[in-house]
């Protein structure tokens, strides 16, 4: 087989750019993990989705399916990897990529998928099977509950912002939100289940941005709009996550100088916050979220 001038080059600074980005790589850990795809588009794809700079490196090769995975093994894991790249739609051994964004990829893209057969129950095995049943059916209820756990402080904490708000109440706003901005920091997103995960990766930096806003001060006009921002993000958080009662995703189509804006609500009964006692009932549920 003849290889052009060109092709060699392309190979050559391919690898001497996985090379560079992996020695940049602190406490490294390389792993080799089976990831299903079919062509370039596929292996670009999959190396985007997985590498973040100066903590993960994905080296995927389209002929063996293999990728060679370089990370920072105190700041990721080789799961935390594999996340991601099934978010963008490749399967591995340990995640499967959601159903309707491999069903997004290019046609050329859409690898075979691998059957997984259930092992079929002999009476020897019976006893055992409905124990472990019974153990993998605890583990998911303890997981979701952490899960629950970790988040309800986090939405907690955005409706007592929201309180005060309604009250017209800047410092009070501004303590609340400090304490909700210890509440995501110490979320553990390795704890989420993929959905949420796959949110959170989405929304957390700009909660984070908003929150340290309402907290850095207590001028009220400036906490309300970036509650707007706030709002939004939360609301898609919340809708994939499991709450306990229902919550109230409400809008104003007075506030954000007459763009509307939204807000979550415990209560179904309006309370703006963008407004406090100057229009405290104007706005109207326009979803429930259980």
């Amino acid at each position: 087989m003849k290889y052009s001038i060109s092709n060699v080059m392309v190979a050559a600074t391919m690898l001497l750019t996985f090379t560079i980005s992996s020695a940049q790589i602190k406490n490294s850990v390389t792993e080799n993990v089976k990831i299903y795809g079919n062509c370039g588009m596929c292996e670009k794809t999959i190396e985007k989705a997985g590498n973040l700079k100066n903590v993960a490196s994905v080296d995927w090769n389209k002929d063996s399916k293999m990728a060679s995975i370089t990370y920072d093994s105190k700041k990721t894991t080789q799961d935390e990897v594999l996340k991601r790249i099934a978010l963008a739609g490749y399967d591995s051994d340990t995640f499967l990529a959601p159903e309707n964004v491999y069903n997004e990829l290019p046609g050329c893209c859409q690898y075979d998928r691998e059957s997984k057969i259930a092992v079929k129950a002999t009476a020897s095995t019976m006893n055992y099977e409905n124990h472990a049943n019974h153990a993998n059916h605890m583990d998911m209820t303890n997981t979701a509950m952490k899960e629950m756990n970790q988040l309800s402080s986090v939405f907690d904490n955005y409706f007592a912002v929201k309180d005060a708000l309604v009250s017209t109440d800047g410092a009070m706003a501004a303590e609340k939100s400090k304490t909700l901005l210890t509440n995501l920091e110490a979320v553990q997103m390795d704890k989420l289940e993929m959905d949420v995960h796959m949110v959170w990766m989405k929304v957390f930096t700009n909660l984070k941005e908003d929150a340290k806003h309402i907290a850095d001060t207590k001028e009220i006009e400036h906490q309300r709009e970036r509650f707007i921002n706030l709002s939004k993000n939360m609301y898609e958080l919340i809708k994939v996550s499991k709450t306990e009662n229902p919550v109230y995703y409400q809008f104003c189509p007075m506030a954000n100088k007459g763009k509307g804006a939204n807000w979550l609500s415990k209560e179904n009964a309006v309370k703006n916050p963008y407004y406090g006692s100057m229009m405290m009932t104007c706005g109207k549920t326009v979803e429930t979220i259980k």
